[in-house]
Order: structure tokens, then C-alpha cells, then sequence
């Protein structure tokens, strides 16, 4: 395919300076060897806080992805919790399976504890603001917790790291996914 204007594939790049597009080029999460990467065309429209928002979520789905997948490898690793998951129920942690077949094991009462406590996490990270305030005010990645090994003042630092984790959450929700079918 030749876009008709060069004689290149897919055109030069350098030559549509006018797109919209161009306005993310530099921001987090654009990475060699791919660039900027939105093939459904999302931000076509070049609304930066729209695109601020998806990238504050892109990274908070990472984070939640990568402890997924490390709560899904590590009982098959090192094995379980001895005890009850839910000593009313009769129910051991080794009896319930990985995957999509816990859902069916674990007790009401559990998730609702799981959601309960998900909600809490969810309105801690927005400082128990409102949404678009939250959101706006913070810089990505900042969700008001600083990992000891990871938090830094140098702005280098703290771009390459959080290009680092964006790469990493985007490998791991495809790797959750995976893991459960």
C-alpha cells in the first residue's frame, strides 16, 4: 500500500504535520519501536485531557494487571495459605482453583469484600474528590501512594520508570487475560 503522495508505504510521516496525532508523539507511554500507537483512533480528535485520562487509567490498569498476574502465578510457585479461606463454609485456600474457577468457590461474603475493598482503593487514589478534579490535578502515575523503590523527584527518573511500568502493565493485562482462559 502507497499512499498515492510519496511513492512511500503508508506515507512520510514527517510530511503530515497537521494531524492531530502529532500532538502526542511525545508524551508518556510513546515508545520505540512502535511510537504512537492508537489503532482504533481514539485520540484523532487530539483532545489532550481526554487523552490525559486515558493515560492516568492506562496506567492504573497496569498496576492492578501486573498484581494480577503475580497473584495468579505466585500460589502455583509457593503454594498457598494453610487454613480457611472461610472456616463457615468448610472452605480451605488449597481448595480453590486458579483462574475463572474461583469465582464459582469463593463465599458472597468474600467478594463482598473484595469489592468493598476495591471501591475503597478506588476513591483513596482519587483523594475522595471528585473525578475530574482528581484527575486533573495529578501528575500520570500519581495516585497519592509512592512506592519506596520507585518514587523519585528527578523528573528523567520518574518519565523513564514510568515508561518502564506502562510497558510492563501493557504486557500484563494481555497476560491476565491469557491466563484466564
Amino acid at each position: 500500500f502507497q499512499d498515492g503522495l510519496t511513492g512511500q508505504a503508508w506515507g512520510d510521516w514527517s510530511l503530515f504535520t497537521a494531524s492531530p496525532l502529532r500532538a502526542f508523539e511525545s508524551e508518556l507511554g510513546v515508545q520505540a519501536p512502535v511510537g504512537f500507537f492508537d489503532p482504533l483512533g481514539l485520540s484523532k480528535d487530539g483532545d489532550a485531557e481526554t487523552f490525559r485520562r486515558r493515560r492516568q487509567t492506562e496506567i492504573k490498569h497496569g498496576r492492578i494487571s501486573m498484581l494480577a498476574t503475580m497473584g495468579y502465578i505466585t500460589p502455583d510457585l509457593v503454594g498457598k495459605f494453610p487454613g480457611y479461606l472461610s472456616p463457615s463454609a468448610n472452605l480451605k485456600f488449597v481448595d480453590v482453583p486458579n483462574g475463572l474457577a474461583a469465582i464459582s468457590k469463593v463465599p458472597a461474603a468474600g467478594w463482598g469484600q473484595m469489592v468493598l475493598y476495591a471501591l475503597y482503593c478506588e476513591a483513596s487514589s482519587l483523594g475522595f474528590g471528585y473525578f475530574d478534579e482528581a484527575y486533573n490535578k495529578n501528575a500520570p502515575g500519581d495516585f497519592g501512594w509512592k512506592p519506596p523503590l520507585l518514587a523519585t523527584d528527578d523528573a528523567e527518573k520518574r518519565t523513564k520508570r514510568l515508561n518502564a511500568e506502562l510497558a510492563n502493565g501493557r504486557l500484563a493485562m494481555m497476560a491476565i487475560i491469557g491466563m484466564f482462559f
